[in-house]
């Protein structure tokens, strides 16, 4: 970014000399460097860029990469003893240089006597690419003031890839109600019925050539970009890591939405939420997993007071943004009877992960316990491991358990009777009675 920084730090230094020669002396004929960096900014805009788009960019970006390149926009006017009106600008709570409003950027493209503010209106408007791509916007302005009276800022995104040179994950905060959930696990790692199996193959395969599908049979007018999908069925059956393997091995990273945080008890809060998540995921081709999504999509309510008002107001917007959502929305829940009906036609499909079996279950304990544990009757103390109606989550809490009992002990190898004690106690917390003793 030398190159840019150094060029546009001559640009600045000539429109200012310019600017005071037209105050000073009447004469606005100061020529102006022209530019091209088009080429040097291509790796963080994702369009060619005109002269007056590289100016924007790189007038909001100064900030960041080279502050001092704006410290010649702090001189005051010697007339009225305050900062020049034309200049724009704000001041930060930490910052103490120069920071770029609208206002700047129609001060730099201005010269000559030409007015450029509608067409820096554009640049920042809602329909221009700066927007939708999440490049560039303008905000903060007071309540009565100005357009361009807003600051310059950048995305958390191009930031990313200009300071860091990496893609930007973002974290949770009030502005993304998500997280993003990860595994270490593998795909051959999944065990479910093979039903299941090929019903999640047919959605990988959907999202890897979907647009190839849609328009080798011209069927793009029937069938909506994306995918939406239900994942029902008791707690610890695989939900869960099923959406988190999803995204692993179609290369989409997952996040989950916090709903107790996306819910507001005020009017028109959710609603806003909800859209900054469907806004960002869209620009990012993110998967959006809504997990115990019956909290939020829950079956509307007769409109008897305003809060029942204000739900229903909810559940219709909801069901508006997972309609026009272009890309993959997945939902669990353990109680779909719970569930609103209007959200079924909307969803592609709605897959029921069972309580494993007891082959299941044998193929669970298998890959999870390893070897060590099992001694020389390792076949027997699977077989009765097995025996035992334990979700996959279940199983998990037993396995942290014994590992904790056995590093505490000094030992490596697993006991019938340490197994059996840790079971019975899993089965006790679920309230289930122990079916066999061993």
């Amino acid at each position: 970014m030398k190159v840019s920084i150094d060029v546009f730090r001559k640009y600045i230094h000539e429109r200012l000399i310019g600017y005071i020669t037209e105050k000073t002396q009447g004469t606005s004929g100061y020529p102006l460097s022209d530019f091209n960096l088009s080429k040097e900014l291509s790796p963080f805009l994702p369009h060619e860029t005109t002269f007056e788009e590289q100016v924007l960019f790189l007038l909001a970006l100064m900030p960041h990469i080279a502050p001092e390149v704006l410290d010649p926009f702090l001189v005051q006017d010697p007339d009225l003893k305050r900062p020049y009106t034309r200049f724009g600008g704000w001041r930060g709570d930490s910052h103490t240089g120069f920071l770029p409003t609208g206002e700047t950027a129609v001060f730099l493209l201005s010269a000559g006597g030409e007015d450029k503010r509608q067409e820096v209106c554009r640049l920042l408007g809602t329909e221009h690419w700066f927007h939708t791509d999440h490049i560039l916007r303008c905000e903060g302005q007071g309540r009565g003031e100005p357009f361009l009276s807003g600051r310059l800022m950048l995305s958390e995104e191009v930031l990313s890839r200009v300071l860091y040179n990496k893609e930007y994950e973002p974290g949770f905060s009030t502005e993304f109600l998500a997280r993003r959930i990860t595994t270490s696990l593998d795909w051959n790692d999944l065990i479910l019925p093979y039903y299941l199996r090929e019903d999640l193959e047919e959605i990988c395969h959907w999202l890897a050539h979907q647009q190839e599908i849609r328009e080798q049979w011209e069927l793009g007018r029937w069938l909506r970009p994306g995918y939406r999908c239900l994942f029902y069925g008791p707690p610890g059956t695989g939900k869960t890591l099923t959406a988190t393997l999803l995204g692993k091995r179609t290369r989409r990273p997952v996040y989950q939405v916090d709903l107790s945080a996306v819910v507001s008890k005020y009017i028109g809060e959710t609603e806003k939420n909800l859209s900054r998540l469907f806004d960002r995921a869209g620009q990012h081709n993110w998967i959006l997993f809504f997990d115990e999504a019956d909290a939020l999509f829950g079956t509307r309510t007769e409109a008897r007071s305003s809060n029942d008002r204000h739900s229903n107001q909810e559940t219709a917007y909801l069901l508006q943004r997972i309609e026009a959502f272009p890309g993959t929305v997945l939902l669990a829940t353990n109680l779909k009877d719970n569930l609103d009906e209007a959200f079924f036609r909307r969803f592609q499909s709605a897959l029921y992960f069972p309580m494993p079996d007891e082959e299941a279950r044998y193929r669970l304990w298998q890959g999870m316990l390893p070897g060590c544990w099992l001694g020389g009757e390792a076949e027997t103390l699977l077989r009765e491991l097995s025996r035992h109606p334990l979700s996959g989550g279940s199983m998990v809490n037993v396995l942290r358990s014994c590992a904790v009992r056995l590093h505490a002990a000094g030992q490596q190898e697993a006991t019938a009777g340490l197994l059996r004690n840790i079971i019975e106690k899993e089965l006790e917390k679920e309230g289930k009675i122990v079916a066999a003793r061993w």
